[in-house]
């Protein structure tokens, strides 16, 4: 009997220790820029507050103890790099096509400030967004949008490039291959925007493209000609970074539900009112199991026992998908506090204990926050709490052993031709 005891209670501070601290884990941030969510804190700061809030950005969230920040690069058809592709965008300088004056390469910059604090930088660009609000169209003339309307629709009050036309797809991949062969980013990542987000009774207007490259296709199975141009934008790009370089990761933070039980029986336990598959076109399981993907990062960003989007329930389903790359979990730290309409976030453990069931897994290797800001902001402690407790003992980034072969046979490949 005493040796059962002995055994329980070892056991019980071995999950306790190892719940605390892992060895290696991913801890992400996202840093949105988008309408200056996160950075810069408004647009057209001189060159020197942007690079002091970024420096301050990335120091804080070190001492809170996370390894990576996922930063917006191209929130909406810009660019807050050089590109002779696409417009400096306005939320860096106020207006779309002005350069940073005095000029600095922000990309460049926040890379480098990332790799001097150990954090890796994964360049997170918005596919199809073009134009975020149709109130403010962009000053640049040689904007994208002017060069090519054909390529675009407008849906609801935003402008979105059309994702059935063939150029597009093109020029998709092309943004993404300029930026992974000109800069040393450690990831490419997307997020959940792929068709937009259903607006109830509004068909998404893409009757003209469908027309011309919906062969073999009819209205009914109109929505699976919709998945399969996404499906060839994921795997394109998925063969250009690593044709690029091996050793750069593919990763993809998708909404949290890929589809419902009710719609298919492989779907989660779940009642959300739009899906992945059957609403953003996006079908992330057949990325996974493909292979096209280095990570996913499903943003769970309901509450433990959510009535209809429940975590508890959500992260075992994404566990059981038969994936070879590394599953991370997206953490809607933002709704914290006074902002949840659930009461749920306002039990300052909401997200510690679901950071503690992450770790209690074999198949969840690490977490990701929406967004930087919140943090500063302490709601609720959460900040105290990572920074003294769960992310106190630093975490090594997991290791992704297949880039590594990968890159190896591509580097003997080279030295024998």
């Amino acid at each position: 009997m005493l040796k059962v005891r002995l055994i329980i209670i070892f056991s019980i501070i071995f999950n306790s220790l190892y719940a605390q601290s892992p060895k290696r884990e991913f801890r992400g941030v996202w840093i949105a820029t988008v309408k200056n969510i996160d950075w810069p804190l408004a647009p057209g700061l001189t060159t020197q507050t942007q690079k002091d809030e970024f420096r301050e950005i990335l120091n804080f969230h070190q001492q809170n103890g996370f390894n990576a920040v996922i930063v917006q690069i191209r929130p909406s058809a810009d660019a807050f790099y050089y590109s002779k592709k696409e417009s400096w965008s306005r939320y860096l300088t106020g207006e779309s096509g002005l350069a940073p004056d005095p000029y600095y390469d922000p990309l460049a910059f926040m890379i480098d400030e990332a790799h001097d604090r150990g954090l890796e930088f994964h360049a997170w660009f918005n596919p199809y967004r073009a134009v975020v609000d149709t109130l403010f169209l962009p000053e640049d003339s040689t904007h994208i949008l002017y060069q090519h309307p054909n390529w675009f629709l407008t849906y609801g009050d935003r402008i979105y490039f059309d994702p059935g036309i063939p150029e597009v797809m093109d020029y998709v991949v092309s943004i993404v291959k300029d930026v992974t062969e000109r800069y040393d980013v450690d990831a490419i990542h997307l997020d959940d925007y792929f068709y937009p987000y259903r607006i109830s009774g509004v068909e998404f207007p893409d009757s003209t493209s469908f027309d011309l490259y919906g062969q073999g296709y009819t209205e009914e199975t109109k929505n699976d000609w919709r998945r399969e141009n996404v499906n060839k934008v994921i795997q394109m790009l998925s063969d250009t970074i690593k044709s690029v370089k091996p050793w750069v990761k593919f990763g993809i933070s998708p909404f949290s539900v890929w589809r419902n039980k009710s719609a298919d029986p492989r779907g989660s336990n779940s009642q959300a009112g739009q899906t992945n598959y059957d609403d953003l076109y996006a079908d992330v399981v057949k990325w996974m199991e493909e292979g096209w993907i280095d990570y996913v990062l499903p943003q769970l960003y309901f509450p433990m026992d959510h009535a209809k989007v429940s975590y508890r329930k959500m992260l075992p389903w994404w566990e059981n998908i038969d994936f070879k790359g590394h599953l991370y979990i997206g953490h809607g730290t933002y709704r914290i506090g006074p902002v949840g309409r659930d009461s749920a976030w306002f039990n300052p453990s909401e997200i510690p204990n679901q950071i503690r069931m992450n770790r209690r897994s074999d198949k969840v290797k690490g977490s990701a926050h929406y967004s930087s800001h919140w943090f500063f902001n302490n709601t609720l402690g959460i900040t105290d709490t990572l920074r003294n407790s769960l992310y106190k003992d630093k975490a090594l980034i997991p290791v992704m052993p297949w880039l590594y072969n990968l890159a190896l046979r591509v580097l003997i490949i080279c030295l024998y031709i």
